[in-house]
């Protein structure tokens, strides 16, 4: 979100996350909008870091950004759970088609994403969700939640986003 512009410089407060770093640069990536945002220095944060803070274009072609003020930083812990999916999940799986996902909040706080899948093995479509880690964090980032859990059965996988 633009916050103020001028001949000088444009100015973003939002969330981000980290989507690339290493020693000779960092992009970030707003969780809103999916705008992208490489910065004209590295910044002391890891690949998958959730920053709320504001980046300021750099002129005079204000194609790279400074990231100038940072309000919050956190890491947003991914696993995969030994435990199934709840009945409930099952439930909401079983009556959806292959491929479908159901979004419902969770009690307190976060999400639950519930994708049918057809029976047999998931260890495969788990394998693809912990594959895309930066959407995962995006979607935390979003959420404000600092854990995901992935559970499976036959049918079903459900993401937990949790605080």
């Amino acid at each position: 979100m633009s916050e103020s512009t001028d001949s000088n410089s444009t100015r973003y407060s939002s969330t981000f996350v980290v989507t690339a770093a290493d020693g000779s640069s960092t992009v970030l990536r707003d969780v809103e909008s999916g705008q992208v945002y490489s910065l004209k220095d590295t910044i002391d944060h890891s690949r998958l870091t959730i920053i709320e803070g504001t980046v300021e274009s750099e002129p005079p072609l204000h194609v790279v950004y400074e990231l100038t003020e940072t309000t919050a930083t956190r890491t947003i812990g991914i696993e995969r759970s030994v435990e199934p999916p709840t009945a409930n999940a099952k439930q909401v799986a079983a009556n959806q088609s292959i491929g479908e996902i159901t979004r419902k909040p969770r009690a307190g706080s976060g999400e639950i994403h519930i994708i049918t899948i057809p029976d047999g093995d998931p260890t495969e479509m788990v394998a693809d969700i912990l594959d895309d880690k930066v959407t995962l964090c995006e979607r935390a980032g979003r959420l404000g939640i600092e854990r995901i859990e992935i559970r499976s059965a036959p049918g079903v996988v459900a993401v937990r986003y949790m605080p």
